[in-house]
């Protein structure tokens, strides 16, 4: 079958505050493309989380999307959102993500654009084991389930926050590869690593060799011409190599601050965020 399987554990959540609200059940489906109801709160925007079958994983993801509306325009342009190590689609963005989201569209400070995470595992968006490729499952599967929803494929820009910022980075790398250039990234405390020793511990990679195959900071070039916001809070464990990326990339935005790892840092610079990849549709 080459379309996803979307199971009975498909859910509609809707709010403001990331993904960690309420969610309730819509039922078995019976067909891959069948569409789900939508909820709008408080013009706060709408999120809907499903199960597919991810064949480049080999297995069921969470297919999360954030709209600003209940009802877009068809093609609505789409940022993909990469989730940080340990982390999932669910909880992918920081909390206030939706809200601000759907706020700027409304008053349109940003033309009108959503959100679509999926669950990526923990090996830094690449084949790090034969048969889970969350890379190919980015390439390949997401552009046909936006389709299938009516949404804009492929998607126009990234955010990615921790290791989603090096997989973020790495997208960038193969959408050009295609000559699909993304057009728009965003990088909240990329894990963007100075040493191999810091690195292995993470069990990503094979060695030494396929690590720097990789690395976004081996291969700056190959994504010098995308307009990019990194945001990094000072005290992040991951400033080292976000300095390094900033000096010698030198990006559209480059935000630092007072903050630590995390949602606390994260949550204060939605606002600019949004309106950076905004300004990109």
């Amino acid at each position: 079958m080459n379309r996803p399987r979307v199971s009975r554990r498909s859910m509609l959540v809707a709010g403001a505050s990331g993904l960690s609200v309420a969610a309730f059940a819509v039922g078995a489906v019976a067909e891959a493309r069948h569409t789900l109801g939508v909820t709008r709160v408080a013009n706060r925007g709408v999120a809907s989380i499903e199960r597919v079958w991810s064949a480049a994983r080999n297995r069921q993801v969470d297919f999360v999307t954030l709209l600003p509306e209940a009802s877009p325009a068809p093609n609505l342009p789409m940022v993909l959102v990469l989730h940080g190590l340990h982390g999932r689609a669910r909880a992918a963005v920081p909390t206030g993500t939706l809200a601000e989201l759907a706020r700027q569209t409304a008053r349109r400070a940003v033309p009108p654009f959503g959100l679509v995470a999926v669950d990526g595992g923990d090996n830094y968006w690449h084949e790090a084991h034969p048969g889970d490729n969350p890379m190919a499952m980015l390439l390949e599967e997401v552009p046909r389930w936006l389709r299938q929803r009516g949404l804009g494929e492929p998607p126009f820009g990234v955010l990615g926050m921790s290791m989603g910022g090096f997989g973020g980075l790495l997208y960038a790398r193969r959408r050009g590869e295609r000559r699909q250039p993304v057009r728009a990234l965003a990088l909240l405390a990329p894990a963007l690593m100075l040493s191999w020793g810091e690195m292995a511990t993470r069990h990503a990679f094979r060695d030494a060799a396929d690590w720097a195959s990789q690395d976004p900071l081996k291969h700056l070039s190959a994504t010098e011409a995308v307009p990019t916001g990194v945001w990094c809070g000072t005290e992040d464990p991951f400033i080292r190599g976000v300095q390094r990326f900033v000096a010698a990339t030198h990006p559209a935005v480059a935000y630092t601050a007072h903050g630590k790892h995390g949602d606390s840092f994260n949550r204060t610079v939605v606002p600019s965020v949004i309106g950076f990849l905004g300004r990109n549709v």
